[in-house]
């Protein structure tokens, strides 16, 4: 592919996985980098091909992109440069053949659109251009998990929220037509705000995020199942056989490997980052099968339905709140590229603040020891937190002294009082 006149051309490329938003972010990039007189080539599939020696396969997977072919693209989900999560420091001689390419195209700014690992491989390029190559990098999870300032939420999370909370309202009214139980699993590899966000928003009986555990410790499957247990006793108790959970997929990742591995056949397949991969942990189906066999042993009979909406909420068409966010991300990551303010030499994550560009410097915000950014946790001690924790269905303190409450769960579990607070009793305090 020819290099054109002009002095510095701007690369584009998306690594992770796909969230809502993405497309808006290339258009609004592509269309302010044209303005200034850039020609822009977005790399397909984040960095697999980058990082290949074969100068034709890289050029094969290159699409110069002007602002006729991304115009109204802002509207859609998923990725018109599509995605991968090829780890550039893994594939033999990756980071200098990635170099070598850009250098090839003539671009000297550089956007990469991604999470944590992606930035990492921004970082690791960059370095490797020595100061060729200027680097901003826009994040991007549902998971809503990187630690923006002022707690700002990542592109594509208030997407994924809304259609989460639509699809979790729709399994309350069947359940509830039906008389059953849903448990639902959400992503979230490091912390609850999704799954919280949408059980929050949508009212669901019940939402466990591995935040409300000891962080550092592992969580027991066991005190997992026990707190929906309680939560389904409960609303027995109450005069309904119906609700729904909704569960961070992250708290996988907090069980003890030794029960995963009574409840599941086969080891862990892990990304080229080390990230063991959730989807191969059915936790849905591990916590249903555990809380079933509980209800068999007492003679009560109780089906439950597992479901992961995961993949279904990360390439959904962004609401208004990320079409326009994106946009604000995009232009501003081409306007600091450009920018020739001293402050603004430095390669950067970029956000955009009440109307304002904020850069987070790579230097800052990348632990030289996990070679990621920090992962911000849900606040279990914030009023947002305990706003969502007293619209839920748990087993609670005040339960268990109420005398004609706690014989009304004890009888529906088929247990007498003793019996009962012996085994849950440890729920409210």
């Amino acid at each position: 592919m020819k290099n054109n006149s002009f002095t510095g051309n701007l690369g584009i490329l998306v690594g992770g996985g796909p969230a809502p938003g993405i497309n808006g972010v290339i258009a609004a990039a592509t269309i302010e980098a044209r303005r200034n007189k850039l020609a822009v080539y977005g790399l397909q599939h984040g960095y697999k091909w980058l990082v290949r020696e074969s100068e034709n396969d890289f050029n094969a997977h290159v699409r110069e992109l002007r602002i006729s072919d991304v115009s109204r693209i802002h509207f859609d989900g998923g990725s018109i440069l599509f995605t991968s999560r090829t780890n550039p420091t893994k594939v033999p001689g990756g980071v200098d053949n990635a170099v070598k390419h850009l250098k090839s195209l003539g671009i000297r700014y550089m956007i990469t659109i991604g999470g944590d690992d992606t930035a990492y491989g921004a970082v690791e390029i960059s370095r490797a251009a020595k100061g060729e190559i200027k680097f901003a990098h826009v994040p991007k999870t549902i998971d809503n998990d990187l630690p923006l300032p002022n707690n700002l939420p990542t592109f594509g999370y208030q997407t994924a929220r809304n259609l989460g909370a639509t699809l979790v309202k729709n399994l309350m009214e069947d359940a509830r037509t039906t008389d059953r139980w849903y448990i639902v699993v959400a992503m979230g590899r490091s912390a609850g705000h999704l799954g919280l966000g949408i059980a929050k928003s949508a009212g669901a009986t019940l939402a466990i995020i591995s935040e409300e555990f000891p962080q550092k410790k592992k969580i027991s499957l066991e005190s997992v199942c026990d707190v929906i247990e309680g939560a389904i006793l409960k609303r027995r108790a109450m005069g309904h056989n119906h609700g729904v959970v909704v569960i961070a997929e992250g708290v996988a990742l907090r069980l003890d490997p030794k029960e995963l591995k009574k409840n599941r056949s086969g080891e862990f397949k892990y990304d080229h980052f080390g990230n063991p991969l959730l989807s191969e942990i059915d936790l849905g189906k591990i916590i249903k099968s555990n809380i079933e066999r509980r209800f068999e042993k007492r003679g009560d009979r109780r089906q439950l339905v597992d479901i992961n909406i995961g993949y279904v909420l990360r390439c959904a068409d962004p609401i208004p709140f990320d079409q326009e966010y994106t946009r604000d991300l995009g232009y501003n990551a081409v306007r600091y590229l450009l920018s020739k303010n001293p402050r603004h030499k430095q390669n950067a994550m970029i956000c955009v603040d009440n109307g304002k560009l904020i850069p987070l410097y790579f230097k800052d915000i990348i632990d030289p020891n996990t070679k990621k950014t920090a992962v911000r946790l849900v606040d279990t001690a914030s009023e947002s937190y305990q706003v969502a924790r007293s619209y839920m269905v748990r087993l609670e303190k005040r339960d268990f002294e109420d005398e004609a409450f706690i014989h009304s769960l004890a009888k529906g579990s088929n247990m007498n009082v003793a019996t009962f607070i012996k085994r849950f009793g440890y729920l409210g305090k």
